[in-house]
Formats: structure tokens, C-alpha cells, sequence
């Protein structure tokens, strides 16, 4: 019997997985997430690494069950440092996936960094 291969899903976007009143609550949590309080926002091979404040654990975490049933070829990384430390999401993929993420969030246009 064959298996799919997982070690490589194809990138492929799913809105629909998203309840259509839920889309545009995510979208915008998505936005001030990843453009406005992310402290730390830099790119690396296919995919993003964010940094926040700990208080923003929920938000994240909301963002994260939502993006990961649209986008079921990303993987996602929560960190959190010890005491009040930063708290850390990664969000990778195939190759292309920073692509993906930079056309959907806009994160390569004026954001002041070397994400493209």
C-alpha cells in the first residue's frame, strides 16, 4: 500500500476550512499579530520566525489553530523562554512557503527588515 509523502506536502491553501464568519476576524488577528506586535520579525530558509511579549500567548495560539487549518502544509513552533522571556512562533514549510506568506500577510513590503 502507498503512503502520501508527508515530508513534503504541496503547498496549497484551503480558505474554506476557515468558517466564512471566522475569515475575517483571522485575517485581522493575523495582521496586528504579524505586522504590528510582532517585536521581532525576521525570515529564514522557508518560513518566518516571530518574536512577542508572553501576553500575547493567546492571540498567537488562536492565530496558530486557525492558519494551520488553512494552510495544512505549514509547520508551527511555539516557544516560550523561562520568566517573563519572549515568546517565540516560527511558521515554516516547503520551499515556497515564505512566498505564500508574504504574498497573503504582505510581510515582505515595508516592514524595515530583509524578510524577501
Amino acid at each position: 500500500m502507498n503512503q502520501a509523502d508527508t515530508s513534503n506536502p504541496p503547498i496549497a491553501c484551503v480558505p474554506m476550512a476557515i468558517p466564512p464568519d471566522e475569515r475575517g476576524p483571522h485575517r485581522e488577528r493575523a495582521r496586528k499579530l504579524l505586522l504590528e506586535r510582532a517585536r521581532i520579525r525576521e525570515s529564514y530558509g522557508d518560513g518566518y520566525r516571530f518574536a512577542f511579549q508572553q501576553a500575547e500567548l493567546v492571540e498567537v495560539a488562536r492565530f496558530v489553530d486557525h492558519e494551520r487549518k488553512c494552510c495544512p502544509f505549514m509547520s508551527f513552533h511555539i516557544e516560550l523562554e523561562p520568566e517573563n522571556g519572549a515568546l517565540t512562533l516560527s511558521m515554516s514549510g516547503p520551499p515556497g512557503t515564505r512566498e505564500v506568506v508574504d504574498s497573503e500577510l504582505e510581510l515582505g513590503q515595508g516592514c524595515g527588515c530583509a524578510c524577501k
